[in-house]
């Protein structure tokens, strides 16, 4: 069989297209294409299969990628033809028509049936189209300027049929000998009716006079118009904030049926949630932070309904349940330690009570088979976890180490251990149970859920001990300054190793979106800069302050002696402390905190005693002599630093400017010609030279990870973002955030009807203030804003009134968006009898202290929601007018 490969792409002198042919079970085989002209390339191809994957890639004389596709094209080749003339385009990643097909879109067509397309002998061309349309009663119709195609009568158009989502085709048959001219168009199958044709200019093809050669015009995308295209709105709520009437003091997976029995009302498509995954590391509130789990892959307990358990609770148990229950749902905010304990209480007694029945049901021995790479190291973790009251694997006595051979024995019924393992693996399944039933009413609702993927792990959990290697295990994750914490954030997760990951093709990564994507058909990834660099910190530091970027390009001795500097390590890279410096921090005290923590030098300068020389060993030293005023003074002197060393691979020390160097004393205290020399150095670091690397990291490995899953990708891009993240984003056709009050230019706010399709946009997140508690926080600001963007005379109001935080939603609604996603507070914010009466409240979480404590609750539970019938009408008339519906 002979495939005629032919595509136009503009090229320069030097470079060279190939097509790269994947056929599964074998190496992938590289074609070049040859050069004709006018930016036409052609190859020939032998090939003996009926379907083909394929991409083209273009390289350099040395045969070195320079682009590639990252959409890959497939085609079904017809059994009654033996050559294939394919007329291709470069498929790029970032048009929305072409993204758009995943799995939101097989949510809203639950149930599809591909439609045959037959193709017959006579054919001489088949047309081919990627065009996701998320009406059901929408088809595609292609016309053009031939007898076959109509001769541009739209009632002579041929109908397209959906062989697969979001690919449409049709064959026919065209004897005319002149050029083809043609658009696609689109009918209402209920009135018949083409009611559209796509924008721009007419497509074209070349006349094929072979009768045994199928000419195939392999278009990849629909040109719609904005109003066509996929638009819709979301709500935002963690699943441990939903109340319901029967609640255990916190939000449960059955109650997501609930949440979304209410966007269903008021027309909304999406359901978008916090990470879900288990973050028990101690049983105290600290484990409320959901984005430090012990492992990726299970869900935490919290989430487990005990009335949705396959079995019952011991009947002398039913009372002291209710009125525990009864208890903890009458509290305004989660109480974490008495919830979580009283539902283990709960679950064990279940499990014990039925542990024969449960460890021989055949569905729960299929799940552990199905999903034991995971759950086996997850249910010995935690069994460890609970012996030795730690999850520090380093202080376990036993199993320090993991070893898969020594862990198995666990699951062995003779091990003293095999009951506590089989409780969490049982666990497990009732979780998955749960949540997969919650995800399929929501999905029979025409509803999608959007997750949240972390981008850190916590350094204690399953994975740290499962592959450490995977992970920079001496270093802590974070970010640097930016509008929530001058001091920037520390995270304390370890980084990842990309080299160890990259070189087994990211097993991991993709291991990690398929077992999200049986649940979620959007996923949020949680700071998506952590693929082109992370903040990373020493192990010494706890402060953020401290960190740079990872990788960077640093700065070398070599640099300061271009620059004249006069670089001494004493001087640049640690802490400047003098008498000035210790006056203004201290006054008169400073006496006796040089004596206690310092080293007097005599000439005016001082520096810390070793016991004393980083902020973990501070740190640790005030929490056994407690001395708040000293404490945070000495710790903030300790980052007084110029220039931060790092030894590299090759064992060389190269130095990374420590972030706001010029709002140091170290740096006040330079001579001016320094400062200047200095300062220009710090502006060149930041700002100037590692755009080309980090963008050259992301996308080494983004796509890669990306094109393992067909949920639509979000990114959260909020922070300090480099030019290279946009331009990543863009072409990969990863949707970005924008936050109005989070802008990333340097304006005092974001306008909406400025966002591209490419965009979710939001009034807040949950790492903001609410709208409500916003208005407060700078009233210059906020009358500001009350005049320019809401468009309102005289002084703005003490409170954010709900016809103004019904503005401000609107907004949001009307525009080219594909997303318009609210934290449900927000929502309530625009209804006087519906906002709650404490508005510090309903904040989630302040990233300016940590650990902070997750315990937001819906101050009315979801039943008495569902029953606000004009509050309900009233969004439901938003989101349709706006055509998000």
């Amino acid at each position: 069989m002979k495939l005629y490969f032919n595509i136009n792409f503009r090229t320069k002198m030097g470079e060279n297209l190939q097509v790269l042919v994947m056929e599964e079970g074998t190496e992938d085989k590289i074609y070049p294409l040859r050069y004709t002209d006018n930016g036409n390339w052609i190859a020939e191809v032998d090939y003996f299969s009926k379907s083909i994957t394929y991409k083209y890639t273009l390289v350099d004389e040395s045969q070195a990628v320079l682009d590639e596709e990252f959409s890959l094209h497939r085609l079904n080749l017809p059994h009654n033809y033996d050559e294939f003339v394919i007329y291709d385009v470069w498929n790029l990643k970032n048009f929305p028509e072409n993204y758009l097909n995943n799995k939101i879109l097989k949510n809203t067509f639950s149930g599809f049936k591909p439609e045959k397309n037959a193709v017959l002998k006579r054919h001489t061309h088949l047309f081919r189209l990627e065009a996701p349309i998320y009406h059901q009663s929408w088809q595609l119709v292609i016309l053009g300027n031939c007898d076959a195609l109509g001769n541009w009568d739209k009632n002579g158009s041929v109908n397209m049929a959906q062989t697969d989502f979001g690919i449409w085709e049709a064959a026919v048959e065209i004897v005319s000998d002149q050029m083809i001219q043609y658009k696609y168009g689109l009918r209402d199958r209920h009135s018949g009716e083409i009611f559209d044709l796509e924008y721009g200019d007419n497509r074209w093809a070349v006349p094929n006079p072979e009768k045994n050669i199928l000419q195939i015009k392999a278009d990849h995308f629909f040109r719609f118009k904005s109003f066509e295209m996929y638009h819709a709105a979301g709500v935002a709520v963690p699943v441990f904030a939903l109340r319901t009437e029967n609640g255990f003091g916190v939000g449960e997976f059955p109650d997501l049926k609930n949440l979304a029995d209410w966007a269903k009302k008021t027309n909304l498509s999406l359901l978008q949630i916090l990470p879900i995954n288990d973050t028990t590391a101690n049983y105290s509130w600290t484990d409320s932070y959901p984005y430090a789990a012990i492992s990726v892959y299970a869900l935490h307990p919290q989430y487990l309904s005990v009335e949705n358990l396959e079995y019952a609770l011991p009947k002398e148990l039913v009372e002291e349940y209710e009125k525990e229950k009864t208890e903890l749902n009458s509290l305004s905010l989660i109480d974490y330690e008495k919830m979580i304990s009283g539902k283990w209480k709960f679950v064990k007694a279940v499990f014990n009570l039925h542990q024969t029945e449960i460890l021989n049901d055949r569905s729960f021995k299929k799940f552990i088979k199905d999903n034991e790479d995971w759950l086996l190291p997850y249910a010995a973790f935690c069994v460890q976890r609970d012996k030795y009251k730690t999850p520090n694997f380093n202080l376990w006595k036993t199993h320090k180490k993991y070893i898969a051979g020594k862990i198995a024995p666990f699951f062995s019924p003779k091990s003293k251990d095999f009951e506590s393992s089989m409780l969490h693996a049982w666990v497990q399944y009732q979780l998955h149970l749960q949540l997969k039933d919650a995800i399929d009413y929501t999905h029979s609702l025409g509803i999608s859920v959007k997750g949240d993927l972390p981008i850190g792990i916590y350094r204690y959990s399953v994975e740290a001990w499962t592959e450490p290697e995977l992970f920079g295990m001496d270093f802590q994750a974070g970010a640097p300054p930016d509008q929530f914490t001058e001091l920037g954030q520390n995270w304390e997760f370890p980084t990842y190793n990309w080299e160890a990951m990259k070189a087994d093709g990211y097993r991991w990564w993709k291991n990690r979106f398929k077992a999200l994507e049986q649940y979620f058909d959007a996923m949020r990834i949680d700071h998506i800069l952590g693929f082109f660099r992370i903040w990373r910190m020493p192990m010494s530091a706890t402060q953020g302050i401290l960190g740079y970027f990872y990788p960077a390009v640093p700065v070398r001795m070599e640099e300061f002696n271009a620059r004249h500097l006069p670089f001494y390590y004493d001087r640049y890279c640690k802490p400047f402390i003098n008498d000035q410096i210790l006056w203004d921090e201290f006054g008169d005290e400073r006496d006796n905190i040089h004596n206690q923590f310092m080293n007097n030098h005599f000439d005016g300068t001082y520096s810390f005693k070793e016991e004393f020389d980083t902020q973990r060993k501070l740190t640790e030293y005030f929490k056994t002599n407690p001395h708040p005023w000293a404490e945070e003074k000495l710790i903030s002197l300790c980052a007084n630093v110029l220039f931060l060393p790092e030894e590299n691979a090759y064992g060389e020390t190269v130095y990374h400017p420590r972030f706001n160097i010029d709002k140091t004393s170290s740096f006040t205290h330079l001579p001016n010609w320094e400062k200047q020399a200095v300062y220009d150095l710090y502006i060149d670091y930041f700002f100037k030279r590692q755009d080309g690397l980090w963008y050259e990291k992301a996308m080494e490995k983004l796509p890669v990870i990306l094109n393992a899953t067909d949920m639509l990708i979000c990114g959260e891009d909020l922070g300090l973002v480099p030019e290279s993240v946009p331009q990543v984003m863009d072409r990969l056709g990863i949707t970005a955030l924008k936050v109005q009050r989070m802008p990333s230019d340097n304006i005092p706010w974001y306008n909406p009807k400025d966002a591209s399709y490419l965009n979710v946009v939001t009034a807040s997140s949950h790492d903001s203030s609410t709208l409500r508690q916003w208005w407060h926080e700078d009233r210059n600001l906020t009358q500001q804003y009350f005049n320019q963007q809401l468009g309102q005379p005289g002084t703005a109001p003490w409170n954010l009134e709900p016809q103004l935080a019904e503005i401000i939603m609107k907004q949001h609604l009307y525009n080219d968006a594909m997303l318009a996603i609210f934290p449900i507070q927000e929502f309530l914010a625009t209804d006087h009898e519906l906002t709650s009466a404490n508005m510090d409240e309903e904040r989630i979480n302040n990233p300016a202290v940590f650990p902070h404590y997750w315990r937001y609750r819906m101050h009315l539970s979801l039943e008495s929601l569902l029953n606000k019938e004009g509050f309900n009408r009233k969004i439901a008339d938003w989101i349709s007018d706006a055509n998000r519906a």
